[in-house]
C-alpha cells in the first residue's frame, strides 16, 4: 500500500492550517484552523473490506509539569509517549481519498461529538480529551511551545478483511488498537513534522 497528502510532504513541515495551535509572536501561540489534511492511498490489497486511519505523534512529553512555562524548557532527553491525534474507521472499501477539512474544519469547543462521522464512518476519542468530556475526530497538533524538540506526527493507513470494525468499550486508541489484530490485511503510512517552538526547525 501507499499513502500520500497533498496537504504536506513525507517528512515535511505540516502547515498551520491542519493544526490545533500555530506560533504567535506575542503570546507564543494562536489558534490553528485544525483542519484534517488530504490524504490518499492506493494499492490496496485485495479482499480488503474497509479501511481505518490513525494518526499519532510519539514525541510528547512523559511529564507536563515544564510544559508551556516562561524560563523553562522540555528537555529532548525527557521520555516521550504516544499522543493520538486521530482515529478513524469503518472506511469504506470504495474510498481512496480523504479531502482536507472533510472530517474536521476548525477548532470545537470542548471537543466534537462522536463516534459518527461523515460518510458512516465512525470516530475514535482522541487524547485531547478531559475527564468531563471526551474528544472524538481529528484535533491537530498543539507541541508545547517550549519543548526542545520537534514533533513527528505518523498516520498510518490500515486495510482491514472486514467492513465493520468491532471496537470493545470505549472508542480509545487502545481499544481501536485491540480491534485491528488479526483483521490487517495490509498498511502504508505518511509522516509530518511540527513545533511551536521558533528555536526548532522543521
Amino acid at each position: 500500500m501507499r499513502l500520500k497528502s497533498e496537504s504536506f510532504g513525507n517528512g515535511a513541515v505540516i502547515p498551520g492550517e491542519f493544526c490545533f495551535a500555530v506560533i504567535a509572536p506575542k503570546s507564543h501561540t494562536a489558534p490553528g484552523k485544525n483542519r484534517n489534511p488530504h490524504l490518499a492511498w492506493s494499492d490496496a490489497p485485495a479482499g480488503a473490506k474497509s479501511f481505518a486511519l490513525i494518526c499519532h505523534d510519539p514525541d510528547v512529553p512523559s511529564r507536563f509539569d515544564e510544559a508551556n512555562k516562561e524560563g523553562r524548557k522540555i528537555p529532548a532527553s525527557l521520555p516521550r509517549v504516544n499522543f493520538y491525534h486521530w482515529l478513524l474507521w469503518d472506511i469504506p472499501a470504495s474510498t481512496r481519498e480523504i479531502a482536507a477539512g472533510s472530517q474536521s474544519d476548525g477548532i470545537t469547543p470542548h471537543g466534537k461529538n462522536g463516534p459518527e462521522a461523515p460518510g458512516g464512518m465512525r470516530h475514535g476519542i482522541n487524547n485531547y480529551s478531559g475527564r468531563e468530556k471526551k474528544h472524538y475526530g481529528y484535533d491537530g497538533p498543539c507541541p508545547p511551545w517550549n519543548d526542545s524538540i520537534i514533533h513527528h506526527y505518523h498516520f498510518t493507513i490500515y486495510a482491514l478483511d472486514v467492513e465493520r470494525l468491532d471496537v470493545k468499550g470505549e472508542p480509545t486508541a487502545e481499544n481501536v488498537k485491540a480491534a485491528l489484530k488479526g483483521h490487517v490485511l495490509g498498511e502504508a503510512s505518511v509522516m509530518g513534522t511540527y513545533s511551536l517552538n521558533p528555536a526548532v526547525s522543521g
